[in-house]
């Protein structure tokens, strides 16, 4: 259900990969500009991560979780009011923190109802919903862009309103039943307390190396689409049919390639392999772009991501604590934030100063790079952890 949930919101998940199109063709920002405003996004999502890993562990992800998906959809209707760089800017901020504080307790939810030697297939699960959406979403926003952006909008406000309603009537009675649970727990025990996420200087490492990463991998919602219109000269409708391409084969191959991993990888392993595939979809792009290396390059990033952010999770949670869970996903949430902050703006001013050809190629080796460090620092982190033994090294 946490799942069907997330596949509704994702569903309406247009508005983001088009905010760019959106800027420079509609409101005729400048392409700096638009990289400028893009990045309020990521101001948002790192408050709405840290805000969201803080209030998960107080309140409980069920809370969490129903007023950030109810409270987004009058904020998605309130975007097309805001015409100028700095309107535009405030609206994003204010709306991705709300719809950032979701995802630590999404995540947290997931290593509640997931059995211990099924986490990794789980947060899958959950990102083949995402990616589902991500598939219907993107292709149907080409179409609707085409006619209206405020189509875009408004539907992004529908699909968060039915997530939210669905989750509160399937979880209301569970997650009232769970912290009865948890209140006689507590009364039986005493509940160990646990060191602060933002004080372990090993995970502290790992959630670099992961903003790093998503520096690189989140061109895809911001210099990539400008990339598509501007130099490949893809039309709106082909940009969300390629996006679209890119969430259905996730679909299609993310089970499958997960149970690859865990059977015959260890977590350094897949980590190395799948960072370093996403370097190489981009570094492609310098050398050509015709329609079918475009696919080719997509299909790498697809490959890659699959193997990197499902696992990235898996090893968050193993390095948490029982009771310090939000706050582990949330810090982890914000290397992810602080990347869409940074990304739109450097992406876009590489791409407007040097072009496309180095950014892309920059990108490559910078992930090569990212990767490499990750197989080292992962056994290096999890070593001391007992759940961590054996195979999950």
């Amino acid at each position: 259900m946490l799942a069907l949930v997330m596949l509704i919101n994702r569903a309406g998940s247009m508005v983001l990969p088009f905010l760019g199109v959106y800027m420079t063709n509609h409101l005729h920002f400048s392409i700096e500009n638009s990289g400028i405003v893009l990045s309020f996004f990521g101001i948002g999502s790192v408050i709405g991560s840290w805000l969201g890993g803080m209030i998960t562990d107080k309140i409980g992800e069920y809370r969490v979780q129903s007023l950030s998906l109810l409270l987004s959809v009058p904020l998605f209707c309130l975007i097309p009011l805001f015409t100028t760089e700095a309107g535009l800017a405030g609206i994003i901020l204010a709306q991705s923190i709300v719809s950032e504080t979701f995802r630590p307790a999404n995540s947290v939810a997931i290593t509640k109802y997931a059995k211990p030697e099924n986490i990794t297939r789980a947060f899958s699960l959950n990102r083949m919903a995402v990616n589902l959406g991500f598939s219907i979403g993107p292709a149907l926003g080409g179409i609707l862009s085409a006619i209206s952006y405020e189509f875009l909008f408004f539907s992004n406000a529908l699909a968060a309103l039915l997530a939210g309603l669905m989750y509160i009537w399937f979880f209301k009675s569970r997650a009232r039943l769970a912290k009865q649970q948890a209140k006689k727990v507590k009364e039986a025990i005493v509940i160990k307390k646990e060191n602060s996420p933002y004080r372990d200087g090993k995970f502290l490492v790992y959630c670099v190396f992961c903003m790093l990463f998503s520096i690189c991998f989140f061109q895809l919602f911001s210099t990539l689409t400008i990339f598509y219109k501007d130099t490949a000269h893809m039309s709106q409708q082909n940009i969300g049919y390629i996006l679209g391409y890119s969430g259905f084969l996730i679909v299609l191959l993310e089970m499958g390639l997960v149970q690859i991993a865990e059977k015959y990888f260890t977590l350094a392993f897949t980590m190395l392999i799948g960072t370093f595939l996403c370097g190489i979809s981009y570094a492609m792009l310098a050398f050509d772009y015709s329609m079918i290396t475009l696919v080719l390059s997509m299909t790498l990033l697809c490959v890659g991501e699959i193997w990197t952010l499902p696992f990235m999770s898996t090893i968050t949670a193993l390095r948490s604590g029982e009771n310090n869970k939000g706050a582990y996903m949330g810090l982890n949430g914000m290397s992810f934030s602080i990347a869409f902050i940074i990304t739109p703006y450097i992406g876009t001013l590489i791409a407007e100063k040097l072009g496309f050809n180095v950014l892309w190629i920059g990108t490559g080796v910078l992930t090569a790079a990212i990767a490499i460090g990750f197989y080292f620092i992962i056994p290096w982190m999890l070593k001391d952890k007992n759940k961590a033994e054996g195979k999950m090294m």
